[in-house]
């Protein structure tokens, strides 16, 4: 995992650089500053310092460029190899491992939504994230395994709901979705709570910078069959891409792998059903709730 960063004024460069996640806090980059600074003016090598503390080189690493969180028997043999100074011990009481609400390997494009002057969404799993209504978001939530605790589900949901502002805050800046009709046809709660999102969906998708495409069950097999896609364009002109699966995720900046994303992503635009038919299509699911 790499560290990489897009302020509001455009990207950084690390993502020109990288295609992994997650990014770090900024408390885990400082106390893995302190500790490699440590180490170093003790005279040691990653090697011999993970020899010290017991864990592996790659721990010692991951941990010194702040991609992991440290375990509380790491900060106290690292203290102990280090001079027992106490900085380590006292540092450690005041890391977080991020933004809360937001999967760590999806922060970093959580960041490039918000400047992006594009953004293209297609998904086979659930609704996207942008387009949930709040009981729909509650019940992905409260299904995760392991359970997410109930101290933390508010905290979660205002982050998902917050990122949706954009829709409706940036509306020279067009917003895609192509979505499997099987996503709307799953089950979860009751059916005021079905017909609650797909309302939702139908009033976000409105706008004429948001497009929402159904790819309907007659479609058959298409051309981004190998899973759920993100992509997006930055100030800069710079073309970026986003996918995700089971506790991972990959931002993409390789150019051919890009264009050929976004050439599966412009053939299943011809494949799915155009915006109104998709319209018509939820507001016939929402009437047979």
């Amino acid at each position: 995992m790499t560290h990489g960063d897009a302020s509001e004024n455009g990207d950084g460069p690390a993502v020109c650089e990288t295609e992994r996640e997650p990014d770090p806090s900024d408390s885990l980059r400082t106390f893995g500053a302190v500790v490699q600074a440590l180490r170093e003016h003790a005279g040691l090598s990653r090697a011999e310092f993970a020899e010290l503390v017991r864990f592996s080189k790659h721990t010692v690493e991951s941990v010194e460029l702040g991609r992991r969180m440290p375990d509380d028997s790491f900060v106290e043999r690292a203290e102990e190899a280090l001079g027992n100074t106490g900085a380590l011990r006292r540092s450690a009481r005041y890391l977080t491992r991020g933004e809360v609400g937001l999967a760590a390997w999806f922060r970093q494009w959580a960041r490039l939504e918000k400047i992006a002057v594009s953004l293209c969404t297609y998904e086979c799993r659930l609704v996207p994230g942008l387009l949930q209504s709040e009981g729909y978001a509650r019940a992905v939530f409260e299904g995760t395994v392991p359970v997410a605790p109930d101290a933390k589900l508010d905290g979660y949901m205002a982050k998902r709901m917050e990122r949706q502002r954009m829709l409706f805050e940036r509306p020279s800046t067009p917003f895609s979705f192509i979505v499997e009709e099987h996503v709307f046809h799953r089950r979860f709660g009751e059916p005021p709570q079905r017909r609650e999102l797909l309302d939702h969906v139908l009033e976000l998708t409105t706008p004429r910078n948001v497009t929402l495409q159904i790819v309907p069950f007659k479609a058959g097999l298409h051309a981004c069959l190998d899973g759920p896609l993100q992509l997006l364009e930055t100030p800069r002109g710079q073309r970026l891409a986003y996918s995700e699966g089971q506790q991972n995720g990959r931002l993409i900046s390789g150019l051919d792998e890009v264009r050929l994303l976004h050439q599966r992503y412009d053939t299943l635009r011809s494949q799915a059903l155009n915006a109104k038919d998709s319209r018509g299509l939820l507001e016939q699911l929402r009437g047979e709730l």
